[in-house]
């Protein structure tokens, strides 16, 4: 199932040559390849979603806060990709694993990330932050690109052990010009391993934007590695559900893998290090901002006549109190004594490993006489 690209679409950006069940404006629209894949989806359940989108938008916003505060010490916003992270993640199974890379806060939130799970790496205070076996969710790759590999790797040991998984890596629009996702495609084609590749096509990689990574839609290049693939609306929370579901049943039947590209918008910066101002214009903001994907659920809500001050309340409240745990998870994280940091890197201590950490500990001896402890 490929959803049709126009081969002469231009630019990259052009968002009408998309899969989508929900306008701009929160009205309904058929799409006969998406319809069925969530006919199951009820006011109920795009209530659930829109509070998942509302919490993860709200911890952004903490995270944002915090890092300017000083607490933490980097932070990669996801305002305006919501529904692309929680529209996919949502259509996944519990055993299924996921490989994201460092912005997929609200993949994290739907496989049960903890609050210190959601800062704790960006203070510095561990390794990484998802606990894989309890969330099945790989650490957040910081590596462009490095864990559509390491995707592959894991669905072909699932191929190999006859489970019944897939596994699912995340990426940009700029990771597609790494030679990492291109050959983690070749190799998912040949070995026709069961993963799911999404795309989250936010139109710019850091300052570089989408029509240079890109001149055509990224979605079209997929089928020439042997995967079928779809471009979605990735501010349309209900087709980003439909679309994974169709790629999950379609990697989880055997026939291979499959690749979304959602396509979607960053509306802050590339991380708190970066100013957008600098390369792209108000005006693209602003248009983009009238996309955004918690107005488009709250308008669809609204037509269908199930959205009520006392649900939009009980969300804020909730999103209030989830920001609040991953405050009070910074403020009250405990440093570790400096020398740890070498513990938990390898599964075995070895020679190389401890003379680091000897050279490392001659260091902070040099600080003794400031108080410095190991």
């Amino acid at each position: 199932m490929v959803h049709t690209l126009n081969p002469t679409a231009e630019p990259a950006t052009d968002t009408d040559d998309v899969a989508r069940l929900v306008r701009a404006d929160g009205t309904r629209v058929a799409d006969a390849e998406l319809d069925r894949w969530v006919e199951d989806v009820d006011h109920e359940m795009l209530r659930g979603l829109y509070r998942d989108m509302a919490l993860v938008r709200r911890t952004d916003a903490e995270g944002v806060a915090l890092q300017r505060q000083g607490q933490l010490g980097l932070w990669a916003p996801c305002r305006g990709q919501e529904a692309t992270q929680i529209g996919t993640a949502r259509a996944l199974r519990p055993e299924d694993f996921v490989f994201p890379s460092y912005r997929e806060l609200g993949v994290g939130f739907v496989r049960g990330a903890q609050p210190s799970d959601v800062v704790l790496a960006w203070r510095g205070e561990v390794h990484s932050t998802y606990d894989h076996r309890r969330m099945r969710t790989a650490p957040p790759q910081i590596i462009i690109g490095a864990q559509t590999l390491h995707a592959v790797g894991y669905a072909m040991g699932v191929q190999r052990d006859g489970a019944d998984e897939i596994a699912v890596a995340y990426f940009g629009d700029g990771a597609t010009s790494q030679g990492d996702v291109n050959e983690a495609m070749v190799f998912a084609s040949s070995f026709g391993a069961p993963v799911v590749f999404v795309c989250s096509n936010n139109q710019w990689a850091i300052s570089e934007p989408v029509t240079v990574q890109s001149r055509f839609p990224i979605a079209g290049r997929a089928p020439g590695f042997g995967v079928p693939s779809m471009r979605v609306d990735g501010n349309d929370v209900l087709a980003c559900l439909g679309a994974m579901r169709w790629a999950a049943d379609h990697a989880r039947s055997g026939r291979g893998p499959a690749f979304l590209e959602a396509v979607t918008y960053r509306m802050g910066p590339h991380t708190t290090s970066d100013d957008p101002t600098r390369y792209r214009s108000a005006e693209e903001e602003e248009r983009w901002a009238r996309r955004d994907p918690l107005e488009r659920l709250e308008a669809l809500l609204r037509h269908e006549h199930a959205w009520d001050e006392d649900f939009a309340s009980a969300v804020a409240g909730e999103a209030d109190a989830w920001a609040a745990a991953v405050r009070d998870a910074t403020l009250g994280a405990v440093s570790r004594e400096p020398l740890t940091v070498f513990d938990d890197v390898y599964a075995e201590p070895h020679a190389g490993l401890a003379a680091q950490r000897d050279r490392f500990a001659a260091y902070l001896d040099g600080f003794s006489d400031q108080g410095a402890t190991r």
